[in-house]
């Protein structure tokens, strides 16, 4: 089925995301004493799995099949599971290191933290994709590594005052940069539908997580079941990081990556606001300012992609008009 963008739904979608994003880390701070980090990222990635079944058995009632009616050979089943459990396994390791570097970190500077990811997507692209940045693009990212480096260091700018904490909340976008990149590249092929996307990932990050848990606290896995109150949370921050997963699928069906990563780029701003009000949190002027930073470094780097790929297409069209006239 063939979905017709359509450039305000998809906004609109974006917007939700901005929301989903900015309440995710006060959820994940307000559970109840009991509830270690592994334990709830494991419990809320299982039922982030069962919300995930309604819509793909919808969407197959519908007769939209996706990926199961690519007609993969033999070599092409082989290859996509291996890659769908080694980005699951990315994916349930950064659902641990969120909640962990939430709960060390804080609630703001690991957002902030989180908000880098366009700084990973850069790396990648340079060093495996080849593809060259340009000065601006450079200019921003060196600022915006220099805004992290402040932040990380708790505003002193001095090595030894550099959080591990704050490094663990970082592998959260650094391991989500690895895994996008990989099923770019793997799943872009496949007409594989957002429903399955969000459903093989959650799914198998759920397994891996489990034997996590199995090995290193076993018992964790009644804390979600035997109180009601950490059960309460467990479903809570499922649903909502699940709803965001696919709002955020569906939103860029309809604009650009780009388009919809800059309009949820304000998030932590929100999430400083919840966290002062909910948890209590005391706001640091250096977490303003580093956040102000990131954020127009991010803004500026979008900005400057977007510069680049329309020049791009300009010359291709003229390369093309060039080619017709000879």
């Amino acid at each position: 089925m063939v979905i017709k963008p359509n450039a305000a739904s998809g906004i609109t979608l974006a917007l939700v995301c901005l929301s989903i994003l900015a309440v995710m880390p006060v959820i994940s701070n307000s559970r109840p004493e009991g509830f270690g980090a592994l334990s709830f990222a494991f419990h809320l990635s299982l039922w982030q799995s069962m919300f995930a079944v309604p819509l793909l058995f919808w969407e197959w009632r519908r007769g939209e099949r996706g990926v199961f009616a690519a007609g993969l050979d033999r070599r092409g089943v082989v290859r996509s599971l291996a890659v769908a459990l080694a980005t699951g396994a990315m994916f349930g390791l950064s659902t641990y290191l969120y909640v962990l570097g939430v709960e060390k970190a804080g609630a703001v500077s690991a957002a902030v933290a989180i908000q880098s990811y366009p700084l990973f997507a850069i790396l990648w692209e340079t060093l495996f994709l080849k593809r060259r940045k340009t000065p601006v693009e450079l200019g921003l990212t060196a600022v915006l590594i220099g805004a992290l480096y402040y932040l990380g260091t708790g505003g002193t700018l001095r090595v030894d005052g550099v959080s591990i904490w704050f490094l663990v909340s970082l592998g959260v976008p650094f391991l989500w940069s690895i895994a996008h990149v990989v099923i770019k590249e793997e799943f872009g092929r496949t007409p594989i539908t957002p429903a399955q996307v969000t459903f093989f990932r959650v799914t198998i990050s759920t397994l891996f997580l489990a034997v996590a848990l199995a090995i290193v606290e076993p018992e964790g896995f009644s804390a979600g079941v035997m109180r009601s109150e950490l059960l309460i949370f467990a479903v809570i921050m499922g649903l909502v990081y699940y709803t965001e997963l696919i709002v955020w699928f569906y939103a860029v069906r309809h604009i650009d990556v780009s388009l919809a990563s800059s309009i949820t780029t304000p998030w932590p701003a929100f999430t400083m606001v919840l966290a002062a009000v909910v948890l209590g949190d005391q706001i640091a002027l250096y977490q303003v300012l580093a956040f102000a930073v990131v954020a127009l470094s991010i803004y500026g780097l979008t900005l400057a992609g977007l510069d680049k790929a329309r020049a791009a297409g300009e010359a291709k069209v003229q390369e093309l008009n060039g080619t017709k006239a000879d």
